[in-house]
């Protein structure tokens, strides 16, 4: 999990839980380690958060599943799960900056490659030349730099003339 994903979620779970009195201190602190080790481990968030050791794990599934006094966390937590897994999927996706990015450090020879050969394995193998036009072509494709029919736009006015 990223750090920025981290904030985020610390930030909307701060938001959430805003209205929760001063007595449920150690309980907000438990729901921002959970966060922080990506929504896995219940009990070390518990221990994270102060919680005793030896009561973490029977504190975590209560606080999780919202037994006894603990009914307010369950819906923050599933709220902040589904935040969670929507932003991550957004974040694992390239932007097309990104693409643009990385298409231009191949183009620039600021890339390698791992190869295998019969005499072994070779890492840092500069791109081929072939990879580079690949690239270049690419980019020229995205700024239309290569355009070959030409566009025409404008307003002509016509004028019906009736003679007959």
């Amino acid at each position: 999990m990223t750090n920025e994903l981290i904030d985020e979620m610390v930030y909307l779970a701060n938001n959430l839980m805003s209205d929760w009195p001063p007595a449920r201190n150690m309980q907000r602190k438990f729901i921002l380690a959970y966060i922080a080790n990506g929504f896995t481990n219940g009990s070390e968030a518990a221990k994270t958060a102060g919680y005793s050791p030896k009561t973490a794990n029977t504190l975590a599934s209560n606080m999780l599943t919202g037994m006894n006094k603990y009914e307010h966390i369950p819906p923050v937590v599933k709220e902040l799960k589904n935040a969670y897994d929507d932003r991550s999927v957004e974040l694992s996706i390239a932007t097309g900056t990104e693409v643009l990015q990385y298409l231009t450090s191949v183009m620039r020879g600021e890339k390698t490659e791992t190869v295998a050969t019969a005499k072994g394995l070779y890492e840092g193998v500069e791109l081929s030349a072939k990879d580079k036009i690949k690239a270049a072509e690419l980019l020229g494709k995205r700024h239309a730099l290569f355009t070959d029919k030409v566009d025409i736009a404008g307003d002509i006015g016509v004028t019906i003339v009736d003679d007959i």
